[in-house]
């Protein structure tokens, strides 16, 4: 079966835009094909920096025929009617049928639509989607109206080894493409799709970007393992030097020993030499084999060029560059020292945080506060976190962080060392970003808990009370990961706060925020395997607002309700909730309420009741104990006596005043049981 070979060749790609962009490119041709019934047996696709390629394979040579049935109007309808219809089928009235039904005779066409070849509709979707393509960033080059990357120079297409003829802003397809833009810059021909890639490879072009990727990760390894050391966390570039180049050549630099010597002996912070070495420059860092933070005077860097020296004037080019750039560093670096930390206070208040929120400066005032008090509520060192907060952000008016914004904090803990800061009030700095993400580490030092939960909450609680919350996808000031991080603070740390008690020294208005860290829970305990619906039915509850007893009820409640009397309670529970929701709605009352023992005229009631008193009693003594499991346990004894009310009492009796002392009854069943949790939110 035939098989195409699309090549779309332009200038350098950004490295971080080209899976997608490759993956988009496949998708959009598989759902364009599947739409047309012509759906490929295997798809691959390909990537450089100068190439997206996608290669289909087990085509058919054309779509399958297709034959349909339009119904039309009735044999009797307004003639305006039928001649819509003829026009919509492109049908003349004597090719029409006539069929009846039921409600008449009425026209019908019979459509019948011969496969198109598959290079005819290549030619036809290929332009489509390059002019459509989903690129992050784009813009028009030239003369023409696509919108490209980067400029789009040719694109070969074949299928079954013949060019599919189309063209898109006077880019003619062909069967050319282009090797190395210096190592063989000439055009290459494709004759055969299957030879595409070896051709490439002749003209110093990998085509395959996982295979680029494995060729770095083993060079480098190899060269550093020959001086005696490691990388220093690869997976961060590889990806990314794979997209930076076509044909990859791995070569070690030097750099300055006494950079990489420790700050106390007049070295450079080594998160500032990583920062410039991998995360601006692209070359990997050098660590001692045994321990990753002592980092070696080396670096390694991928080239897109072999050279008849050996590499020795790309080496050296590159070390230049970075020496420039420590150097810059290093001045950064000894220029800040000169100014302490406190001095650096008074200048953030020319830092816009937000227009409705003042300054850097202002929000520092605010978090120095709010750590205070939520030291004093943790029983961390109050004094010690608000010297932490009132010097948390001051990094920021710092050279080194204005230069390498990925530092602040870090610096901030460095200059707090240098200044003779407190060395938990350096730490607390250092932590106060923290945790930025799902896998960051969290603080646990009482100072650093109380700034960072300070600095977060402070955020969240403001942009709520502006209306700033975020929409759908958008979350423009990171006010979900902010709530996670206070989730994690206090899980964490086992931390009893009332969240609304410290939202409101913040100030009084947050619409919604609780909701919002209720669904920002249910994320962060869902990948802990907790069931979203039960962090729901203990959120409804009033009051909810100490994350630490919700999740320990949350996780008492999975425990019960795994078990087969807590799934029969939930059964039970339900029935009562409903028959209550169906005879409320049709009473126009609540039955809310003690029932009247003297009513009772079935044993099972009387049980029941008895059962319910005892249970409420139990499970209000284990809930103001803080004794989850113990408050499940009373409920458990309720599963007896439901079953057997439901088993041999009929509750809508024909005397009205029994039935609306069972409804009470059936209200009591939810009452005890709503102590622990609202049950209807549950699912089951």
């Amino acid at each position: 079966m035939p098989n195409l070979l699309l090549e779309l060749f332009s200038e350098e790609i950004p490295a971080r835009m080209q899976k997608d962009a490759a993956e988009n490119l496949r998708r959009l041709m598989l759902d364009r094909l599947k739409d047309g019934g012509c759906a490929p047996s295997d798809s691959n696709v390909f990537w450089t920096p100068r190439r997206l390629t996608l290669e289909l394979c087990g085509l058919p040579e054309k779509q399958p025929d297709i034959s349909d049935e339009r119904k039309g109007p009735k044999v009797d309808a307004p003639e305006k009617a039928i001649q819509g219809f003829l026009r919509s089928v492109g049908k003349s009235i004597d090719e029409l049928e006539k069929r009846s039904d039921k409600k008449g005779q009425f026209y019908v066409a019979r459509i019948e639509q011969k496969g198109r070849p598959l290079p005819e509709i290549f030619a036809e979707i290929v332009p489509e989607i390059v002019r459509a393509f989903p690129w992050p960033k784009s813009m028009r080059w030239g003369s023409g109206d696509l919108r490209w990357v980067r400029p789009l120079h040719s694109i070969l297409c074949l299928f079954d080894d013949e060019v599919v003829e189309f063209e898109v802003d006077d880019i003619k397809s062909g069967r050319k493409t282009y090797g190395h833009r210096f190592l063989a810059p000439e055009a290459i021909t494709i004759g055969k799709s299957e030879d595409y890639a070896q051709k490439l490879e002749e003209a110093f072009v990998i085509c395959d970007a996982s295979k680029r990727r494995a060729l770095i990760e083993k060079a480098a390894r190899s060269e550093v393992e020959k001086l005696g050391y490691d990388l220093v966390d690869p997976n961060k570039l590889l990806d990314e030097n794979a997209g930076l180049v076509e044909w990859p050549v791995v070569m070690v630099g030097e750099m300055d020993a006494g950079l990489v010597a420790p700050v106390e002996q007049g070295g450079l912070p080594p998160e500032v030499l990583t920062t410039t070495v991998a995360t601006h420059q692209k070359y990997f860092c050098v660590c001692d084999t045994e321990d990753a933070s002592r980092l070696a005077p080396y670096f390694v860097l991928v080239s897109n060029m072999t050279s008849t020296d050996g590499g020795d004037a790309i080496r050296k080019g590159n070390e230049r560059v970075l020496r420039a750039r420590l150097s810059d560093a290093s001045f950064f670096w000894d220029q800040d020292r000169k100014t302490r930390l406190e001095d650096r206070v008074d200048a953030l208040k020319e830092i816009v945080f937000h227009a409705e929120l003042g300054s850097v400066y202002d929000k520092t005032q605010r978090i120095e506060k709010l750590a205070t008090s939520i030291a004093n509520a943790i029983g961390a060192d109050a004094d010690k976190a608000a010297r932490a907060a009132r010097l948390a952000k001051a990094d920021l008016t710092s050279d080194v962080v204005y230069e390498m914004p990925e530092v602040q904090g870090t610096m901030g803990r460095y200059y707090a060392r240098n200044d003779n800061e407190d060395a938990e009030v350096a730490e607390a700095i250092h932590d106060h970003y923290s945790p930025v993400g799902p896998h960051d580490s969290c603080p646990t030092a009482p100072v650093s808990v109380a700034v960072a939960l300070a600095d977060k909450i402070d955020t969240l609680v403001n942009f709520f009370g502006i209306g700033q919350k975020p929409t759908g996808s958008k979350d423009p000031f990171a006010l979900r990961r902010a709530a996670l991080g206070v989730i994690r603070l206090i899980l964490e740390n086992r931390l009893r706060l009332k969240l609304t008690t410290v939202f409101n020294e913040v100030r009084t208005d947050w619409p919604g925020l609780m909701e919002f860290f209720g669904d920002r829970l249910k994320v962060q305990q869902r990948d802990l395997g907790v069931r979203h619906d039960l962090i729901d039915a203990v959120f409804a509850l009033p009051g909810q607002d100490d994350l630490v007893l919700i999740v320990d009820r949350v996780a008492a409640l999975s425990e019960f309700l795994s078990t087969e009397v807590g799934e029969n309670l939930l059964t039970g529970y339900k029935r009562a909730a409903n028959i209550l929701r169906i005879e409320e709605k049709k009473d126009k009352q609540s039955y809310e309420g003690e029932p009247d023992s003297s009513l009772f005229r079935a044993d099972e009631e009387q049980a029941l009741w008895h059962a319910i008193e005892h249970a409420e009693t139990e499970i209000k003594k284990a809930l103001a104990a803080e004794d989850f499991n113990a408050a499940m346990s009373a409920a458990s004894k309720l599963r007896g006596p439901v079953d057997s009310f439901f088993e041999n009492v009929t509750v809508n009796d024909n005397d009205p005043t029994v039935r609306a002392n069972r409804l009470r009854l059936l209200s009591g069943i939810r009452y005890a049981l709503d102590l622990i949790a609202d049950f209807s939110k549950t699912e089951g």
